[in-house]
């Protein structure tokens, strides 16, 4: 959160640096278990249509465990002319900016079928610094939210909280106004009772988990009260950001739920900005806050890309690896980060009709849909899960290697040539698809492979990936058909022929034929083919989002003979 325009940029600062004294945590009820396995996906400021329409097309396909959406309550209206109104709450009716209840229900019950949970950012902090009409039309005041909340119901008397604060005085931290928002009192009973309520109102339509926003302003004490109150037990994840010398630490916050962890988004911007080779030993050791099963771990977050403390997507290839990092490697609980593109820091999502997000569209350059490009890394990220480092391998600078038990291999170049060599991978004997790039790579007996790394690039494999057919055998009364298609493609891409006949898929893309690209640009594969038989087919480019692209009409045809082998040259078309 940061949500007051006026001093947006010391807000970022401040919070990076909060100070405060922190009582015994009370007693709180169980923590749920953590979106495990597979990594959380955070569709900052999509709208509740498009968070379903991805749930079912991209995110549960691709294996996201679950998405966090933004704050779904009533906030006060800039008119789409910021991002930060939304975390200025004007009460806690479902009328927000992304969709009203009944869409929001809707969102929640395809993520759901689609085998997606749903978290939910909740500001429970405070109420509006600024502002009198909500974006559902409701009339409210700084201390004054009808039917909600009045004056007595916030800390009083008011004060501001100076950055001084953060390093010599934590009572104002947690008892004075965050950047001039109304400070609500936790402490009081009536308040935690208004909180748990809208907190349970999300649970009873299904929600699955909470993000804390401004965790590190409210008492933990006050925090585990409010737990306390919840029906069931959602997984709960905190926004308590780690500063240097501070009396108060997000460890203090772990007996509540997990924390986010900033420091591991800052030291890894320093990695992919340096050398690399160091990450051997990447862990708590390195200065992270809290251990690595009460951590949501990330790369960028709404609030860090846009004040320089980690990369963001306009780092290009290094932003796009050190996420490839991220979910290969044994730390935490990741969490992939898709917004909007900007230039303006404090410029609102894409919007219309009285600044209401319009639905997110992948292809028209206003949406990040970073995650798309991660998807084949969630299925590495869940098949090795439970799994230990080993096999090491870095060349002193850039390039690293590793296996995650016999589960999965990656290698990682963040310098701008290509690397050839043999690495050992750990794994079974097998050829695999690489899950972040076009191609596959075959591990011999002795867990060895080939492997060229191209420049900016990375390359990784997992059992249970999809793999190529291998080529099969002349079976009798069957011919041998070798398809050679000449594609180019794109980072992430694969190849595969599907045709009219069982063999090929019938037209079906998800039992398609992969292809193999030992001899890009070239791809291959051969086929066992009815004889005498009229064969009608196409090849199709896997994205690494899960679409598929077809090439053009018609569809290609030939018949095969009446025994021995076919071959058809192609190029895509």
């Amino acid at each position: 959160m940061k949500p007051y325009r006026v001093i947006v940029a010391t807000a970022l600062s401040a919070l990076a640096s909060a100070a405060v004294v922190v009582p015994a945590v009370l007693s709180a009820p169980a923590q749920a278990a953590p979106p495990t396995p597979g990594p959380i996906v955070k569709l900052w400021n999509w709208n509740w249509n498009s968070v379903a329409r991805e749930c079912t097309d991209v995110l549960g396909p691709a294996g996201y465990s679950a998405v966090q959406v933004s704050p779904p309550s009533d906030s006060m209206s800039k008119g789409g002319s910021v991002w930060w109104d939304i975390y200025q709450p004007a009460r806690y009716t479902l009328t927000s900016k992304f969709g009203d209840e009944n869409a929001f229900r809707n969102m929640v019950n395809a993520c759901h079928a689609a085998g997606v949970k749903v978290h939910a950012d909740a500001v429970i902090n405070h109420m509006t610094g600024q502002g009198s009409t909500s974006y559902g039309g409701y009339g409210f005041g700084k201390y004054d939210y009808p039917g909600l909340y009045s004056s007595a119901d916030f800390h009083s008397p008011v004060c501001g909280i100076n950055n001084s604060d953060y390093n010599n005085d934590g009572w104002r931290v947690q008892n004075c106004e965050l950047v001039g928002l109304s400070d609500l009192n936790t402490g009081s009973e009536y308040v935690r009772n208004q909180i748990a309520g809208y907190l349970n109102k999300l649970t009873s339509l299904g929600v699955d988990g909470l993000r804390i926003d401004a965790a590190k302003h409210i008492n933990p004490g006050d925090l585990a009260a409010i737990k306390g109150k919840l029906t069931g037990s959602p997984y709960i994840h905190q926004e308590v950001i780690q500063g240097d010398n501070e009396a108060i630490t997000p460890s203090q916050y772990t007996g509540i739920g997990d924390v986010h962890e900033f420091v591991y988004g800052r030291k890894l911007k320093e990695q992919f900005s340096g050398q690399i080779k160091n990450l051997q030993s990447f862990g708590q050791s390195w200065g992270l806050s809290v251990p690595s099963d009460k951590a949501v771990v990330f790369i960028d977050n709404h609030d860090t890309e846009r004040n320089g403390s980690t990369m963001n997507y306009k780092y290009g290839d290094a932003y796009k690896l050190a996420n490839v990092f991220m979910l290969a490697w044994p730390y935490g609980t990741p969490r992939v980060y898709s917004g909007f593109t900007w230039s303006n820091s404090e410029a609102g999502p894409p919007s219309a009709g009285g600044g209401f997000a319009t639905d997110a569209n992948c292809g028209n350059g206003q949406w990040t849909c970073f995650h798309r490009q991660m998807s084949g890394m969630v299925g590495f990220n869940r098949a090795v899960a439970g799994t230990s480092v080993g096999n090491w391998y870095d060349n002193g600078n850039n390039v690293i290697a590793f296996s995650r038990g016999d589960k999965g291999w990656v290698a990682i170049n963040n310098e701008s040539g290509s690397v050839t060599r043999t690495f050992s991978t750990g794994l079974p004997a097998g050829t695999y698809a690489n899950d972040v790039g076009g191609g596959t790579v075959t591990v011999g007996s002795n867990g060895s492979a080939s492997v060229t790394v191209p420049g900016k690039s990375a390359v990784a494999i997992h059992t249970g990936g999809v793999s190529p057919s291998p080529t099969p055998t002349v079976n009798p009364g069957q011919v041998a058909t070798s398809f050679n298609a000449n594609v180019t493609t794109t980072w992430g891409q694969n190849v595969f022929v599907v045709g009219n006949v069982a063999e090929l898929g019938s037209w079906n893309p998800a039992n398609s034929i992969a292809l193999s690209s030992a001899s890009y640009p070239v791809w291959k594969a051969t086929v066992n083919l009815p004889p005498s038989t009229t064969i009608q087919y196409k090849y199709i480019k896997k994205n690494p989002d899960g679409s598929v692209a077809w090439e053009s009409d018609p569809n290609r045809s030939f018949t095969t003979p009446a025994s021995g082998t076919a071959t058809r040259n192609d190029a895509w078309r």
